[in-house]
């Protein structure tokens, strides 16, 4: 992620496009290239610098806010890219953690589904990590799908910068990918310790906005971020304050639900 926009060539004056509210590797990783991030959730907050734009990021469903795009709206993204010959990358590592109606696995859709690609992957990238459908986040095991042309390109370039992935951890991607017993269990863990968490947040007085995916569950007690980590802290809970996420999480704090189960089950009583 943090690389993909040197792999793609980008440096200075092309815009890299991600949203207003996002894990912060994408921002980083345009700097990294000598590009400019610019947070945005609609393409009319580009204006004339539209034609700079070189790569535009989708994250569904959303670290931090549990958001999922629609079709509809995936398939816009994707017409407006092409439409000015930008690569649309989606970050879909969520996927298997749909929680609320119409969000189940396999429901989610991707930047690859044909009723969002038109049944074209030409300028389209889906990104996709084991490290939350499987617990392996430390194995960096992951691989991006889509235009042939532009993972070949990539592959190509990251053979020469070292970054070839050893072979242990191909095998253990492999079998993670292979395996759907073990993500069931995954998901079914994270949705008892979600039921405990958002009973405990709605006790506390807290309002949860969307959050139907994911690991986080994005709540707000109506006041600044770092008032309700300090008021979370004091009851011996670590939170995430939305603010770490762009501007637009200034009053939203990111509750993960990646704690152990009792930790998890000790919520209740702290916020009560």
């Amino acid at each position: 992620m943090a690389w993909l926009p040197t792999l793609l060539g980008l440096g200075a004056g092309d815009l890299v496009v991600h949203p207003e509210i996002a894990y912060p590797t994408y921002d980083v990783g345009a700097r990294l290239a000598g590009a400019t991030p610019v947070p945005a959730d609609g393409t009319a907050r580009l204006g004339p610098r539209a034609a700079r734009v070189r790569l535009v990021w989708l994250n569904s469903p959303s670290n931090p806010t549990g958001r999922v795009l629609g079709v509809e709206h995936l398939a816009e993204v994707v017409a407006w890219a092409r439409s000015i010959g930008a690569v649309v990358a989606s970050d879909e590592c969520y996927a298997e953690l749909g929680w609320e109606a119409g969000h189940a696995p396999g429901a989610v859709p991707s930047v690859l589904d044909p009723r969002v690609c038109g049944g074209s992957h030409e300028g389209l990238l889906a990104v996709y990590s084991t490290s939350k459908q499987s617990n392996l986040a430390g194995y960096r095991a992951a691989f991006v799908a889509g235009d042939p042309a532009i993972v070949r390109a990539v592959l190509e370039v990251r053979k020469h910068a070292g970054m070839i992935v050893p072979w242990p951890v191909q095998e253990a991607l492999r079998a993670a990918v292979s395996d759907d017993d073990h993500v069931a269990g995954q998901r079914e863990r994270y949705r008892a310790r979600r039921r405990v968490v958002r009973a405990a947040l709605d006790a506390g007085g807290f309002r949860v906005d969307h959050s139907e995916a994911g690991l986080y569950v994005w709540a707000t007690r109506g006041e600044p971020c770092w008032d309700t980590v300090a008021w979370l802290a004091e009851r011996g809970v670590l939170v995430a304050p939305g603010e770490f996420y762009g501007a637009g999480g200034a009053r939203h704090v990111r509750v993960a639900l990646t704690a152990s189960d009792d930790a998890v089950a000790a919520l209740a009583g702290r916020l009560g």
